[in-house]
Formats: C-alpha cells, sequence, structure tokens
C-alpha cells in the first residue's frame, strides 16, 4: 500500500536569477508563479496555496505546499530563484535544494510534548528519538541533540502533532539555518514505530535541505504525480548518487506500511557530501 506523505489538513495512507518582478499574492497561483517553481524544479501539478495556523506561537502564514509534504513561503521561494547556483542535472538520483544549513551546526531538536492535541505521542516519541539517531550516526559535520517538552523558543527544529491522516509536512532551510517546524500527522501513528520513524526522518529530511529523490516522476513511488521534463535549478544532484530511482531512499515522495524508518545507502551518501 502506497502513503503519501503530506499535510496535515489531508487525510492520506503520505541559479537562477530573477528576470522580471514576480507578482506573489499568496491568495491565488498564476502561471507566471507555477511557472517559477517549474524552473525550480519542482513538480507543480498539483500545487495550491494553504493557510497553516501554528498552534505553538499562535502565528498563521500562507505557503505554496508542493509535492505533498513541502511548505515554502513568498520569500523562501524568492530567495531559490535569486540563489546563484546552477542546475546541476535532473535525473540523478539524490537531489538537494539550493538552501543548505550551515556546515558544523548543532542542530537541537525538541519534541513537543504540551498536555494537549500538538504533544507527540509516545510511539512518536520514541520514532523522534530513533530518527535523530539516524542523523547522529552518519558522518557528518551536523550534530542533533534532543529533549522534549514545551518551551520550545530556544530550539532549531520542533517537531509536533496536527490533526490528519498519516504523514508530515516540513519547510526547506533559510539563511544557514534548518526549518524549524515540522509537523506530524495524528494519523501516523496507526502505523508501525519504524514508519513513524521514516516519516520523521524525511521530514528532517527536507528541513535540512534535502528534495524528493523521486521528485521528476512521482509517479514511481505515489502512483500519480507529474512529471516537470528537463527543468529545474532548484534541484541539484548530489556527486556519488545514481541517476535513476533509488527504490530505497527515505526521501521518496510517498511511503508505505513497511517501511523500515531507515536511510537508504545512497542516503548516507548524499548527507555525507553535502555536510
Amino acid at each position: 500500500m502506497i502513503v503519501l506523505a503530506i499535510i496535515a489538513s489531508t487525510v492520506v495512507m503520505s541559479s537562477c536569477q530573477q528576470d522580471e518582478e514576480l507578482n506573489v499574492d499568496l491568495n491565488t497561483i498564476n502561471d507566471d508563479i507555477r511557472d517559477k517553481f517549474v524552473e525550480l524544479g519542482f513538480d507543480a501539478s498539483d500545487m495550491y496555496v494553504d493557510q497553516i495556523d501554528n498552534p505553538l506561537t499562535g502565528e498563521v502564514e500562507k505557503f505554496y505546499m508542493l509535492e505533498g509534504d513541502i511548505a515554502i513561503s513568498a520569500k523562501q521561494m524568492e530567495e531559490m530563484l535569486d540563489s546563484d547556483i546552477a542546475h546541476k542535472g535532473l535525473n540523478g538520483e539524490q537531489y538537494r535544494t539550493n538552501n543548505l544549513v550551515s556546515q558544523g551546526r548543532t542542530i537541537r531538536v525538541i519534541g513537543y510534548t504540551g498536555n494537549n492535541a500538538n504533544g507527540l505521542d509516545s510511539k512518536m516519541q520514541t520514532a523522534l528519538q530513533w530518527a535523530v539517531a539516524n542523523y547522529n550516526r552518519i558522518n557528518t559535520s551536523l550534530n542533533f541533540t534532543l529533549t522534549f517538552g514545551t518551551n520550545y523558543n530556544s530550539y532549531d527544529m520542533v517537531v509536533y502533532r496536527v490533526s490528519g491522516g498519516g504523514g508530515g509536512s516540513a519547510g526547506f532551510p533559510s539563511g544557514g539555518r534548518p526549518n524549524k517546524f515540522i509537523r506530524i500527522n495524528s494519523g501516523t501513528s496507526n502505523y508501525d514505530t519504524n514508519v513513524v520513524e521514516h516519516v520523521i526522518t524525511h521530514e528532517m529530511g527536507h528541513s535540512v535541505g534535502l528534495r524528493h529523490t523521486d521528485y521528476f516522476d512521482r509517479s514511481y513511488s505515489c502512483g500519480s504525480g507529474g512529471n516537470e521534463g528537463d527543468g529545474g535549478v532548484g534541484a541539484i544532484h548530489v556527486p556519488g548518487t545514481p541517476t535513476g530511482i533509488d527504490p530505497n531512499s527515505i526521501m521518496l515522495a510517498c511511503f508505505g506500511s513497511g517501511e523500515d524508518g531507515e536511510f537508504g545507502n545512497y542516503d548516507v551518501t548524499a548527507l555525507e557530501y553535502l555536510y
């Protein structure tokens, strides 16, 4: 069974230089906006605007939602368009974004445990411990620490629960810092702890700059999804990873009920190359 790692509101089982001023209106998606995301290497076939209410901060912000679980603000889109990193190829295996976390950084992760609908349940807490261990086990300059609690303001990554079917959502790094808020859908706990580990590890991957392995053809893991062809400066092939799709990658766009929660070998290669 294939499961889409998607945002909380949906029930699922889952450099270029700007040549002109971009008309950004987060109430609608016009052809110009869609074309810019295609230029950045995203599958924009099912993109939409979503208003995300952060229950921890009380802030409300609109995001472009792409490929099921990736939330990008208008500001982040403009940063990616302004990047001077050139596209390095399309049909390769592991891909990263233009935005990465600063080298040698200690990333302080907190699992939110508030006594409400947003606190991680016990299965999610265990899975988060396993996910952090996945990142610390590999040879990179990044170091992840983990605590549980409710005083999240000073932390780099905050993992919390939202209502919805299995899956989660996250954003990309900005300004050398990882994406801060990672949302894990409540329905994810209906699966084995290894599957929950998979979802959290996947969303942490986006938060440090990894793209979907099969971003150029999500029909591989999802059963459907667009293929944007030969375009995209925002997706950069990582040297040392093979061409074609890696069936063992934790960064495939969709997941199944039998996931083991571990990185594929080429996921490790990608992260060790980048960091």
